[in-house]
């Protein structure tokens, strides 16, 4: 028998099936797993997990690295998350296909969209490429810390082929599809791994226009989906809003339906229609039953804002004498703030409206502290709003005082989906739901004021562990959905599991130290940009095809991952 490259002793496996956990050794050969059970032969490499939870890596299925992956090899935070796999290109927005004329059209999209700073995206993308397999085969050329998939963004393929037309949302023309349907069968050959879309009021540029995708009609999404899906097996992921649903849901299932593309999207709980969820899953479920492959993706916790000085939104933002001082630097606009007869103008005032998507006009009876650790599932009583009428006090009082705390970096949280009913109760439906995998992380996006890229970590910690509010899951469950279930809803067949033959993407991970610590700021991005990262504890060694590219949380400066091209693994079956 040939020595292993690696071989990991005595851990408790959660191998992505689903079942028992069990103890076992893994070995690792050639950047494939082995071997599973007794390992008798001795490793080139040894890791003593004994008293640690052996996971396969985790696949992501919903970020927004398509700039970061362009001038970084580090595709943190997720990877400092235990994901070992990230598909970005989601929502409908992203760098290729792109003209050079319009390369701000797009830097303002996901600007907008996504929370990106501009100057860090003109400073940090190269536009070594205009076509999509020109941007594929320039970051084939690339290594990362994990494997990374793409999906084509309609935004970009849609502006691409009609300009100012598309960019305005005007309807297309049989020629436009016949174009669009074209370059989406190219993207899939050059490794594609869906195509993505969104209908959704929030998605804006940064100078205030809607998405190019918004209105776009069936005929066009099913020129496309069905252009792709020919050509190889390709997820159509979309975004719908609330207030459409019950147009745009049955659309996209007609279009699965025509075109038999699979096809993904997301599903949270709103403050507006909090049971609406329940017959959104019943009815992808009634479409599964009828032969459609449909996943709905589900956030692992509240998706909510973090509001302060240092961050894109506060409480404040509309208040006139604010808004004379929102141009100081940090240190400045401290110092004033502290000021007394500014405080008590600023508190006198109240928000003006506003068309900005993810300003919320303040509601302190959902407004909290995060806290450390942060605790993402408070109960009502917590809120501002009812700690202020306690002290009888101004809730705007405590927002006040909690920004200003920690030097100006003090931090307030909002969860604005899925805590309709002040808990987690729905979230966990949702998750358990066989039509659902975890989603909806958006790591690399949001840098000033969500930072959800820890859901992978959240999902064991809290839902295994932590959680008081109400029932949790299961190790093996957790593990499955994001790594077994996320990979195999991307046509990822040769990953997710720890078994002889599958990809060697392994976590080993100190499960009772596995602990998230406080988001905070970070200026690590090109020309000094911002973003929030949250620390973790707890992931011992994270493993990339059979390298080890973390351990005891800190990088290796091991970069094995690449470029995923297409659907993987079609001989390791589903």
């Amino acid at each position: 028998m040939s020595t292993p490259d690696l071989v990991i002793r005595g851990g408790t496996i959660a191998d992505g099936r689903g079942g028992e956990l069990i103890e076992a050794d893994v070995a690792i050969t050639g950047g494939r797993i082995s071997e599973v059970g007794k390992v008798s032969a001795k490793g080139k490499e040894e890791i003593d997990a004994r008293g640690k939870l052996v996971t396969p890596g985790f696949v992501d299925v919903h970020t927004h690295y398509d700039g970061q992956v362009t001038w970084s090899q580090d595709i943190t935070p997720s990877s400092q998350n235990g994901v070992t796999t990230a598909i970005m290109g989601n929502c409908g927005v992203g760098f290729a296909p792109c003209k050079p004329v319009d390369h701000v059209r797009l830097i303002q999209l996901m600007e907008g969209v996504e929370d990106i700073p501009e100057p860090v995206l003109s400073a940090g993308i190269p536009w070594a490429w205009e076509s999509f397999p020109d941007y594929m085969d320039w970051l084939s050329k690339r290594d990362f810390d994990i494997d990374v998939g793409a999906q084509l963004p309609h935004a970009a393929l849609r502006v691409y082929v009609m300009g100012e037309r598309g960019a305005r949302r005007d309807p297309s023309t049989a020629e436009d599809n016949a174009a669009m349907a074209k370059l989406a069968g190219e993207a899939v050959r050059s490794g594609a791994l869906g195509f993505s879309t969104s209908r959704t009021l929030n998605h804006r540029t940064s100078t205030g226009d809607f998405t190019p995708t918004l209105k776009a009609g069936e005929d066009e999404l099913t020129a496309i989906a069905g252009a792709m899906h020919s050509q190889g097996r390709s997820v159509l992921q979309f975004v719908l809003d609330l207030s459409t649903l019950h147009e745009d849901l049955p659309m996209m299932l007609r279009v699965a339906d025509s075109t038999k593309c699979p096809i993904s999207f997301s599903i949270t709980q709103n403050d507006k229609a909090p049971t609406r969820w329940r017959q959104t899953l019943d009815e992808i479920n009634a479409a599964a039953k009828r032969g459609l492959s449909i996943t709905a993706q589900i956030a692992a916790r509240p998706v909510g804002l973090l509001l302060g000085l240092e961050l894109s939104r506060n409480p404040f933002q509309t208040h006139p004498s604010y808004r004379r001082i929102a141009h100081l630097p940090l240190k400045e606009r401290l110092a004033r703030l502290h000021q007394s007869d500014l405080r008590k103008a600023i508190l006198s005032e109240t928000a003006t409206s506003t068309d900005d998507p993810l300003f919320f006009r303040p509601n302190y009876d959902k407004m909290f502290l995060l806290g450390d650790p942060p605790d993402y599932e408070q109960p009502p009583e917590n809120a501002l709003g009812p700690q202020a009428r306690k002290q009888g006090r101004q809730p705007e009082e405590l927002a006040y005082e909690a920004m200003l705390s920690d030097e100006g970096k003090g931090m307030l949280y909002v969860p604005f989906l899925n805590y309709a009913d002040g808990n987690l109760d729905a979230t966990r439906e949702m998750l358990i739901d066989p039509q659902s995998v975890p989603g909806l992380s958006d790591g690399g996006a949001h840098c000033g004021i969500i930072c959800d890229a820890s859901f992978p970590t959240y999902l064991l910690t809290h839902w295994t562990r932590d959680r008081k509010r109400g029932e949790r899951l299961t190790i093996p469950f957790v593990v499955a959905a994001q790594s077994r279930k996320t990979a195999l809803s991307v046509g990822l067949t040769d990953r997710g599991l720890i078994a002889p033959g599958y990809k060697a993407d392994v976590n080993v991970i100190d499960y009772d130290r596995l602990h998230l610590h406080p988001p905070k700021v970070h200026y690590d991005l090109p020309v000094g940009g911002r973003r929030l990262l949250q620390d973790v504890d707890g992931y011992e060694a994270t493993i990339v095809s059979g390298v080890v590219t973390r351990r005891h949380g800190e990088a290796t400066g091991q970069r094995p991952g690449k470029l995923i091209r297409g659907a993987q693994g079609g001989e390791l079956g589903a």
